[in-house]
């Protein structure tokens, strides 16, 4: 018999009634019902109820071994007795009545409880996150993450992409967060920055011949936390196809990631291929954000032109100055109570608008504050143009575009989930595509790239030397899935002469661009084809098909959200012997005074 199993903690059956057995795993739970103990063995696999007799040579033993300490059972399969057998379980007809216990390793009182659903600081969680790992919810979690990686690379194998690794140690890129650098001892006062993104070498692999590239790739971006994005590093599903158009992309990706969200769906819904196209510019309009949730079934109408001039003195005026006016409707809920709008109101206010303006519609036309000061025909306009009958209501958000688009895209899904629009158990996707090429730094003033500076204007250079820059759009998109954007994408600006005025018009001198990027930019002076990709993210993806609130749930060893390893106690001091070998003097920050 081998000296620590014969099966796993999940695989034994009826069939197996009156065989020998020999399992090992952690002592799960324990139960005393006087005559007997009883032991859950957990392993990798599954659970298995094991019993010891009084009687038994192994009793104390079996009485003293603490939970979670690691055992080696041995003894026989036993039919479980009339009425107790556990139909939750694969396990769940049998019990290994034992005869021999040997403990592999003992536990300590144990800091988290690994048995049941009790919660748990997350710095405690963190700092013994081998035990967390061990619970049934984050086990799943992990092992659905590794199922979700295999899947997706062997269909990006199946669609005819190559697997490449590009490098860790590189130079710096302005990708939108700041590096983690790396000093270089052997180049004193130089750096290496880990890749915020594979960004240039995969459009390198274009360059160097390969048709098809994809890497499970590792980015590192010092950036702070939120829910849906672990700070320090990240997985994505990088790739690059050439001679490609905006579209074949899209086709090129859609069947990996509705196939695997399909194949973990577990019974939910998913979108098939061709996913929804929407324009940046209307996803503004009529989601109010360009990582627009389509399982509520809502749109932001424009109800601007409405209001100029109209008897609603507050909204005419905001139109006159240059404001817009958006309605979001809101089917069925004109029959709901006065405090279904009042605590509207409040949310609203609470956001940091002055309020929540509504009409509502009935048989006789509308009513409420905003319909006694408006014109009859004004409110049946806006009826009509927010496709809305007697019984529904509208709200509205007024003021400058931009803060109404974003506060409009609240109420949107505020509006949704009130109602009870939204789609359950659904997956749905959707492109945002024509992103802005630039946009205004608000700090500055200045003219920069608003997404992938590496990306190619729609026009090429005509439009680079004729339009004002903040009209450009650029072949630039984002994969959205249920309001989380799982990925960014662009078609590359292949042509040394169009990065270098695309560079220009950002502020980068040629030399500049020359420095950071001569690598892939003199590449490009000896044969580049046309080219574009796109990276979803893992951790996302998993996030999701996992309905996890938070992105650290589905990461084996995560930092928390100050960037730190409570386990391994990263990051630490390094000793003043290996800061001279890298000629590194510190120069540190003032501490703030204790008083």
């Amino acid at each position: 018999m081998h000296p620590y199993r014969t099966h796993d903690c999940g695989a034994l059956r009826a069939a197996d009634i009156g065989t020998a057995a020999r399992l090992s795993g952690w002592v799960h739970a324990k139960r005393d019902h006087g005559g007997l103990l009883f032991i859950d063995l957990r392993d990798h696999f599954g659970l298995t109820q094991c019993v010891v007799d009084r009687e038994s040579e192994v009793f104390a033993a079996s009485e003293r071994v603490r939970v979670e300490s690691v055992v080696t059972l041995t003894g026989a399969v036993v039919a479980r007795a009339p009425g107790t057998a556990n139909p939750k379980l694969p396990t769940g007809e049998i019990e290994l009545r034992v005869a021999e216990l040997s403990v592999q390793s003992a536990s300590e009182v144990l800091p988290i409880q690994i048995a049941g659903e009790a919660e748990f600081p997350e710095d405690l969680r963190l700092r013994y996150r081998f035990l967390d790992l061990r619970r049934e919810k984050m086990h799943r979690n992990i092992m659905l993450r590794t199922a979700v990686i295999a899947s997706i690379r062997r269909r990006m194998i199946e669609a005819g992409f190559a697997e490449f690794t590009t490098p860790i140690l590189t130079a710096s890129s302005p990708e939108g967060a700041r590096d983690f650098l790396v000093p270089a001892r052997l180049h004193p006062g130089k750096f290496y920055a880990l890749p915020q993104a594979p960004q240039q070498f995969k459009q390198l692999i274009m360059v160097a011949g390969f048709d098809r590239y994809f890497q499970i790739a590792p980015c590192f971006r010092d950036e702070a936390s939120r829910a849906d994005r672990s700070p320090g590093e990240f997985y994505q599903l990088d790739f690059e196809m050439s001679f490609v158009t905006q579209e074949d992309v899209f086709a090129a990706i859609e069947p990996v990631i509705a196939g695997v969200f399909s194949e973990f769906a577990a019974g939910r819904a998913v979108d098939p291929p061709p996913f929804p196209r929407i324009p940046y510019d209307t996803a503004l309009a009529e989601f109010g954000t360009d990582k627009p949730d389509l399982r509520n079934p809502l749109r932001i109408r424009d109800v601007t032109e409405h209001f100029r001039g109209g008897g609603f003195s507050l909204f005419a005026r905001i139109a006159g100055e240059g404001g817009v006016i958006r309605a979001i409707p809101a089917p069925g809920a004109g029959g709901r109570p006065r405090s279904f709008f009042d605590k509207l109101n409040e949310w609203a206010r609470e956001e940091g608008a002055g309020g929540l303006g509504y009409i509502l519609f009935a048989e006789d036309g509308a009513k409420g504050p905003i319909a006694r000061n408006l014109e009859p025909a004004r409110a049946e306009a806006i009826r009509e143009a927010s496709g809305l009958a007697a019984g529904d209501a509208v709200f509205f958000a007024a003021g400058k575009r931009g803060e109404v688009e974003k506060f409009a895209g609240s109420v949107r899904m505020r509006l949704g989930e009130e109602l009870g629009l939204c789609e359950r158990s659904t997956f749905r996707f959707c492109w945002i595509t024509d992103f802005p090429m630039y946009e205004r730094n608000e700090e500055t003033g200045e003219i920069d790239f608003s997404h992938n500076p590496f990306s190619m204007p729609q026009g090429g250079l005509e439009v680079l030397e004729t339009q004002d820059p903040l009209s450009i759009k650029a072949y630039q998109y984002d994969i959205v899935c249920n309001g989380v954007e799982l990925s960014s994408g662009a078609i590359r600006n292949h042509r040394p002469d169009i990065m270098l005025r695309a560079f220009a018009i950002a502020g980068y001198p040629a030399e500049e661009v020359e420095r950071r990027f001569g690598g892939m930019l003199n590449a490009f002076r000896y044969g580049a084809p046309p080219h574009g990709g796109s990276a979803p993210g893992i951790d996302r993806i998993v996030m999701l098909l996992a309905e996890e609130p938070n992105i650290r749930e589905v990461i084996l060893f995560p930092l928390n959200q100050r960037g730190e390893d409570l386990m391994m106690g990263a990051p630490a001091e390094v000793a003043p012997a290996r800061l001279k070998e890298l000629s590194i003097r510190l120069d540190m920050p003032p501490k703030a005074d204790a008083g």
